[in-house]
């Protein structure tokens, strides 16, 4: 119980530490121009939100930095360093290389030559993104000794040997887009991405992995104070600097505690936020294939913007999100325990 309320105090010192310099890093921001290029299929519905400053992952990332350093300095370089100790510089790692990824796309779509809120090229960020997700898995693998699958109900493991590899490359790859995809609306990234944390950090306190725990929650008081400056109406956005290294860090998370295969439960908004892009894009094809003409599953993808033009407003369609998110997530908390 002591592990956890000094993991619950965490989260809270990380979101003090957060809001407190919130205010003037958006002010930095301004003054360098940093500001939200809207795509043009989105200026219908989104131009108000053209010229917001944006990179607004770096307010998460670097509290997280030095608060999860901070608390762990002792553990990592004292007389009694341990593999789990250790263990967690693993999504330090991929928050900082992924939000580096993130950092060069919101860049280049802000300063760079490419299209009007366009960033790198998809084929470039995709290799990166593989890059990463293939050097995260091998650390899993030889590193920590990571290789294997709990199945709710069942009280032991099963150790996946080398299908563990690319099972793990796919998780942070595809988690990484799906909250990369989820960042379009006020709020709604953020508050989802909290919720999932939240629930990892409960099931890594079960399994007894105090650091990830402490991460967890550092991550989840972060996420909340990004939240401060980020409802309706955004006084900053999260841009690809946090939503590409949140997804990548949760996917790690996930597959650190062996609790991967409730993964896309408990982070079921952005799930199906990827795979109705997946759908949009299968429909659109068949439909000009075999009909003739072009017919869409949904009004415009990610599944928001679906909603968005159904006629709802940006806070029905967070709140009713994060209501969906977080019962997905006390249910794969409850799976956990089984």
């Amino acid at each position: 119980m002591r592990d956890t309320a000094f993991a619950l105090a965490i989260g809270g010192l990380t979101f003090l530490v957060t809001v407190i310099w919130g205010d003037p890093f958006i002010e930095i921001l301004r003054r360098l121009g940093i500001g939200k290029q809207v795509r043009i299929e989105l200026a219908d519905v989104h131009s108000s939100k053209i010229g917001t400053p944006t990179m607004g992952g770096l307010l998460i990332l670097f509290p997280v930095l030095i608060v999860t350093l901070g608390m762990n300095l002792v553990n990592l370089v004292g007389p009694n360093i341990t593999l789990t100790g250790r263990s967690i510089l693993l999504p330090l790692a991929v928050l900082v290389y992924f939000g580096g990824l993130g950092a060069l796309d919101d860049w280049e779509g802000i300063r760079g030559t490419r299209a009007v809120g366009e960033g790198i090229s998809a084929r470039v960020k995709f290799a990166l993104q593989l890059v990463g997700a293939v050097g995260v898995t091998l650390v899993l693998y030889f590193g920590l000794d990571v290789h294997s699958l709990a199945i709710p109900g069942i009280p032991f493991k099963f150790d996946l040997g080398l299908m563990y590899m690319p099972i793990a490359i796919t998780a942070i790859v595809g988690m990484s887009n799906a909250v990369n995809l989820t960042d379009g609306l006020d709020g709604l990234s953020g508050i989802i991405s909290a919720s999932a944390f939240a629930a990892y950090g409960i099931i890594a306190q079960l399994q007894g992995q105090t650091y990830l725990v402490m991460f967890c929650f550092t991550m989840v008081g972060a996420c909340f104070a990004f939240l401060w400056f980020n409802a309706l109406p955004a006084q900053l956005f999260m841009g690809d600097t946090g939503s590409l290294a949140l997804g990548a860090v949760l996917a790690t998370v996930a597959l650190m505690t062996g609790q991967w295969l409730i993964l896309p439960l408990i982070a079921i908004i952005p799930v199906a936020e990827v795979m109705s892009v997946v759908l949009q894009v299968l429909s659109a094809q068949f439909s000009r294939r075999f009909l003739g003409e072009d017919r869409r599953l949904f009004r415009r993808a990610p599944l928001h913007h679906h909603f968005e033009l159904g006629g709802w407003s940006e806070t029905q369609i967070v709140q009713r999100f994060w209501l969906i998110g977080i019962l997905a997530a006390i249910i794969g908390v409850a799976l956990a325990l089984l």
